[in-house]
């Protein structure tokens, strides 16, 4: 029986080929899942034109994760396709520029507050707004950046993530006794259409295959996907409240 066998799930943030997302619901459909993608505005018929590139063709549904009509409006809108989810897939962020790329101490609350709501509260607001769907089993699943350091140009993402990994295990308390796990995947730099919108980038990746005992491939979202996967799946149903490191192991070293 293939990983993912029977489940459904709604994948968020497929926006190109090159995407994390993407290949996460790509091999959810090998592994025998079947997928819903969500997306808004202009990016709405991008995401439909991609989702013809998945091994099988995956509906989109509309949601902006800042607004509140959408969110009220997602659970009817993925029972348009399916009865139920068994996952949800969280693969969203933004900062404006102005808040990133060595302006930490420049960033302007209004920014960084766009930031904290569209990178950390949308775990908490999507996860809410798909409990109607969910049962026990079911299984969250975020992306994030260890947060645990300052990194070079991240600034204040780098705030908003350390609230989203915050954020997860405060939802893995409160969904863990509806049978409900929260976990998050830390990957290491990919050079995803999201990641190249951060000024300076390279700073970021830079030496990350040479200080990763496993070396590190800055182009294959693939093992990262893969622990998505996983996590998706009923190989880790007591597990909650994680965060597993998909880096090459550069989170275990010294400097």
């Amino acid at each position: 029986m293939a990983l993912l066998e029977g489940k459904t799930l709604l994948v968020t943030g497929v926006l190109t080929d090159s995407s994390i997302a993407f290949h996460v619901a790509r091999l959810a459909q090998e592994q025998g899942a079947h997928v819903v993608l969500s997306s808004f505005g202009r990016q709405l018929r991008l995401t439909q034109a991609i989702a013809r590139r998945l091994p099988k063709p995956a509906p989109v549904v509309e949601l902006d994760v800042t607004s509140a009509d959408d969110l009220a409006a997602l659970a009817d809108r993925v029972r348009e396709h399916v009865d139920h989810l068994d996952g949800v897939v969280h693969s969203i962020g933004f900062a404006p520029q102005s808040v990133m790329g060595g302006n930490f101490l420049a960033g302007e609350w209004d920014d960084v507050a766009t930031a904290v709501q569209i990178s950390a509260y949308s775990l908490k607001s999507l996860a809410v707004a798909t409990l109607p769907l969910l049962g026990p089993g079911g299984s969250v699943v975020g992306l994030t950046f260890d947060a645990r350091y300052a990194w070079p140009v991240y600034d204040w993402m780098g705030v908003a993530k350390a609230a989203f990994e915050s954020t997860a295990r405060y939802l893995a308390r409160d969904l863990g006794p509806r049978g409900i796990r929260v976990n998050l995947v830390s990957a290491g730099p990919i050079r995803t259409t999201a990641a190249k919108s951060i000024p300076g980038f390279e700073a970021m990746e830079g030496g990350w295959p040479e200080r990763a005992p496993l070396g590190w491939d800055v182009t294959d979202p693939e093992p990262t996907a893969r622990a998505v996967a996983a996590l998706l799946s009923d190989w880790f149903p007591a597990t909650t409240g994680e965060i597993v490191h998909v880096d090459g192991g550069v989170h275990a070293m010294g400097l």
